[in-house]
């Protein structure tokens, strides 16, 4: 078993590396105190990672993406992860489930989003359907030759920057389908939501429906078969949780190192303290384990043998393990981990949605559980 990157994954890590450091973290404040990137901003963002290949990285390359392989990919956000959501997520990497799109969607959908022409959010959670998606009570009614859509949806991120949703309602007792929704379309609005603590700038919205009108050929797959597509979604994009936790974690960790080999308490630095090299040392292990654990389950993508617990262990441990490594982190750094002078206090409160959003810890530890008892149960 080989674990060692290719030439190729090498210098892909490097020059995203030096992509986010040059471009992208500079920003980070700015985005933190205002709370917003600029549409100047975004704009100068998106062009330079076009220019850099980095753009829609995860589609195929006979579409005009990047072509890269799960555990390429996996790298890259990695890298990514690093530095802010609002700044990264403008490096646009294409949900999977716009694959599903056929003939004219295509068109109209797929290929301007991989070109950077539209961008697409995703809307499935509501008020009363979170965790259990079954609950979405989003309705779709078949009415001649399309749908009319009515409900309401929030926690959508993105949707303020986006030009189309993918949307998920029900369309029958226990049903779900999945649609492609362009907000212009009469009866569909969007406002913008409460701010979160977690990663300021990369805002959350409420999406309405009232007696919103689309076509039959806006379904995205098959009808009723909503779930299909998400499933198809859904363990990848936990899988890029995983590895942007590592990240984070990653840089964590790097500034914890320099800051107890510099700063001094009592005569010596701080990292001779058995209290603090104690935590350096359970830091840098949960991230080698929340890495291979991640890499692996990519791996298992490319093999085509990824399992949902394979996904769902990744982002369980990654997404735990950076909660306490962003914790251990402010005590290191003691008051100064906690002032906005340092990026520390920001990563620290970013990790916590990471435990909530994309399958919840309870979500993810249902899932490896029921994968574990299924071969022992009986009748």
């Amino acid at each position: 078993m080989d674990f060692a990157l290719s030439d190729e994954q090498v210098m892909l890590v490097d020059a995203v590396r030096a992509f986010v450091t040059r471009e992208l973290e500079p920003y980070e404040s700015a985005v933190e105190n205002s709370g917003e990137v600029s549409a100047e901003l975004d704009g100068e963002i998106r062009a330079k990672a076009q220019a850099a290949g980095f753009y829609a990285a995860n589609m195929p390359e006979d579409l005009g993406g990047g072509g890269l392989d799960a555990v390429s990919m996996a790298l890259v956000e990695r890298e990514l992860g690093r530095t802010s959501f609002a700044l990264q997520y403008i490096v646009h990497r294409p949900s999977n489930i716009l694959r599903a799109c056929v003939g004219e969607q295509i068109e109209r959908y797929l290929l301007p989003t991989i070109r950077g022409e539209r961008v697409e959010c995703l809307a499935m959670t509501e008020p009363g359907a979170g965790s259990d998606l079954r609950a979405m009570t989003t309705r779709a009614v078949r009415d001649g030759d399309g749908y009319v859509i009515n409900g309401r949806k929030h926690f959508i991120s993105y949707a303020d920057r986006a030009d189309y949703a993918v949307l998920f309602a029900t369309t029958g007792e226990k049903q779900i389908t999945s649609f492609l929704v362009d907000m212009e379309t009469p009866g569909f609005t969007v406002r913008r939501g409460a701010d979160s603590v977690s990663h300021r700038g990369f805002h959350h919205c409420e999406l309405e429906f009232i007696d919103c009108r689309i076509a039959a050929d806006q379904v995205l797959g098959e009808e009723h078969k909503g779930f299909d597509v998400a499933n198809q979604w859904l363990g990848a994009t936990r899988i890029t949780v995983a590895i942007q936790c590592v990240g984070r974690a990653r840089r964590l960790l790097d500034m914890c190192l320099d800051w107890a080999a510099s700063r001094k308490q009592f005569g010596q630095t701080i990292g001779k303290f058995q209290g603090v090299s104690f935590k350096l040392a359970d830091m840098a292990m949960e991230i080698k384990v929340a890495e291979l654990l991640t890499l692996n389950a990519a791996w298992r993508i490319d093999q085509g043998t990824l399992a949902d617990e394979d996904a769902a262990m990744a982002k369980l441990y990654a997404t735990e393990a950076l909660g306490r490594i962003a914790d251990n982190a402010v005590q290191i750094f003691g008051g100064m981990g906690l002032m906005t002078e340092l990026p520390v206090e920001r990563l620290w409160r970013d990790a916590r949605v990471e435990r909530i959003w994309d399958g919840t810890s309870e979500i993810q530890r249902h899932i490896i559980s029921r994968a574990a008892l299924r071969p022992h149960e009986r009748g």
